[in-house]
């Protein structure tokens, strides 16, 4: 086979079937053995938005997402979208079109060196030739996937596109895997001992899936849980044991489960979205992962680190007294946020709108959430009903992540129900995508919570009595339209104007943007001060 050729037939035996990116010239070889080998090339507006969209097939359908990126310049843009696969822990292979040999290190148009470009952002960067061309993509394929996941970037020297290689690789370039002890016998004297403990479930326990080993244990040993948010939607929200939401919407009523609290217990919990001493209390904390990770100084910590049935048969030692459920207590703050939380939906402002399309759309759609303050209520407010899923990034928290996230979640889960939530100021980082959807006619419905500024730094400037500064947006309407490139536009500024939007975008088969003018004044009250 050619270079071209073995890559895209390994990317197609792995079960990828789309690559997303921006082609440039000598990116044409590997996009015409894409098309020969089965897998569609995605065309984006942004590279950035590739990456993106490569996270989160990736996180979809268990397969490691691919984009593609040219040089210089559309190379810098993707890195966006791979510094999110690296902290949202996503398995993605990024490629590169990169100079020839005899040019490295030349001053010559679009030349960077790519390998220091995408070291800190991946697990390895590779550039690859005709002798390492198997070894590299065995490697890349694994590696991506080893834990944590995360991205892999391999540079193609724009001349060796069609040369013949030897497809056999003796050895593929192992990753390290250091030998870890546990104190196992520390770890069980401390559940022993504990007469109130709490889990905190994050990320590395959603993106393995452990709902029902969770909610078996819960059965087992009914102990408060809290969550972190993207770990949204692994514990039902009505379940007897969940407390809340980490870090987003009104999180600081939390505290008054922590005042009890003696022994934390983290179950795949990534420090990357939330750090542990930023909330729980000056008590121990066992951790339990697939993986050693960093943890803070000066607190009573242990860690185990092994397979997933061995945390749960450990957890059979905690002691499983009656009294450790703290129901009523649970239950008073489940009620005590939701009241304030309804408090605000008299008026059209972010907690009404929200409160609308929970009630509007079905109960199994796809929300992909951007960043912004409209996050720290869909993190803790929105509904899962153990059906819909959510997806957000918090680890990298790049604003833009919306919409590009809704087109990878409509191609990858076509006949799904697919909806985005963004603000603003991500939505006009990402406009350009709105075309993506048009061209490849994904029924997205994406809904703009529109306020004409950066809430969130807005907000965080009040907290320093700092005046707003350098946050306004736009002034007047968004988009003074009723079609934004050639989709359709519905402006929702009421109660009434809002469920009128949601009930007509979901009748039609096509993409539709919902301009949702709000009063952004509930933020001042919800967002919790960090």
């Amino acid at each position: 086979m050619t270079i071209a050729e073995y890559i895209a037939n390994q990317l197609f035996s792995c079960g990828v079937r789309y690559v997303f990116g921006i082609p440039g010239g000598p990116s044409i070889p590997y996009l015409e053995a894409f098309r020969e080998a089965g897998i569609e090339f995605i065309l984006t507006s942004n590279e950035s938005a590739a990456g993106i969209m490569a996270d989160v097939t990736a996180r979809l359908t268990g397969v490691p997402g691919v984009c593609h990126a040219t040089y210089g310049p559309g190379a810098t843009n993707i890195t966006t979208g791979i510094g999110g696969a690296l902290l949202d822990r996503s398995p993605v292979i990024v490629f590169t079109s990169e100079m020839a040999d005899n040019m490295l290190g030349r001053t010559t148009q679009m030349n960077i060196n790519h390998q220091k470009l995408f070291e800190p952002v991946t697990k390895a960067t590779f550039r690859i030739s005709a002798e390492n061309a198997a070894e590299v993509m065995e490697s890349a394929v694994r590696l991506c996937q080893e834990n944590y996941p995360g991205p892999i970037h391999i540079g193609l020297p724009s001349d060796i596109s069609g040369i013949t290689i030897n497809t056999e690789s003796t050895s593929g370039i192992l990753a390290d895997n250091p030998f870890i002890h546990n104190d196992i016998h520390k770890i069980i004297s401390l559940l022993e001992k504990s007469r109130h403990p709490i889990f905190a479930i994050g990320l590395t326990a959603a993106r393995l899936n452990l709902r029902n080993e969770i909610l078996e244990y819960l059965d087992y040993c009914k102990i408060p849980v809290v969550i972190t948010p993207m770990a949204k939607g692994l514990i039902p929200e009505d379940h007897q044991c969940y407390a809340g939401v980490l870090f987003h919407s009104l999180s600081d009523y939390l505290e008054d489960l922590y005042e009890k609290t003696d022994l934390v217990i983290g179950i795949g919990y990534d420090p990357v979205e939330f750090n542990y001493e930023s909330w729980m209390p000056d008590v121990p904390l066992v951790h339990f992962d697939v993986k050693e990770t960093d943890m803070p100084t000066g607190k009573a910590i242990t860690q185990y680190i092994g397979p997933v049935d061995e945390w749960f048969r450990i957890l059979k030692n905690l002691n499983n007294d009656s009294h450790l459920f703290e129901h009523d207590l649970i239950k008073g703050i489940r009620d005590e946020m939701a009241s304030v939380f309804n408090g605000f939906t008299n008026h059209f402002g972010p907690a009404a709108a929200l409160k609308i399309l929970q009630e509007e759309l079905p109960e199994d759609i796809i929300l992909t959430a951007d960043v912004g303050s409209h996050l720290h209520l869909i993190g803790q407010f929105w509904q899962t009903h153990g059906k819909s899923r959510i997806i957000m990034t918090n680890g990298w928290s790049g604003m833009g992540f919306g919409i590009p996230a809704a087109l990878a979640a409509q191609i990858n889960i076509p006949e799904a129900t697919v909806v985005c939530i963004t603000g603003d100021g991500g939505f006009l980082m990402m406009a350009g995508e709105i075309l993506t959807a048009k061209r490849y006619n994904l029924p997205v419905i994406i809904v703009v919570f529109s306020d004409g500024e950066l809430n969130l730094i807005k907000v965080k400037q009040s907290w320093k009595n700092l005046p707003p500064y350098g946050t306004v947006l736009y002034h007047g309407d968004l988009f003074e339209s009723d079609t934004f490139l050639g989709v359709k536009v519905m402006r929702a500024d009421s109660h009434n104007s809002m469920r009128k939007s949601i009930i007509e975008a979901l009748s039609v088969n096509e993409p539709v943007i919902i301009n949702a003018v709000i009063d952004p004044e509930d933020y001042n009250w919800l967002i919790v001060r960090r």
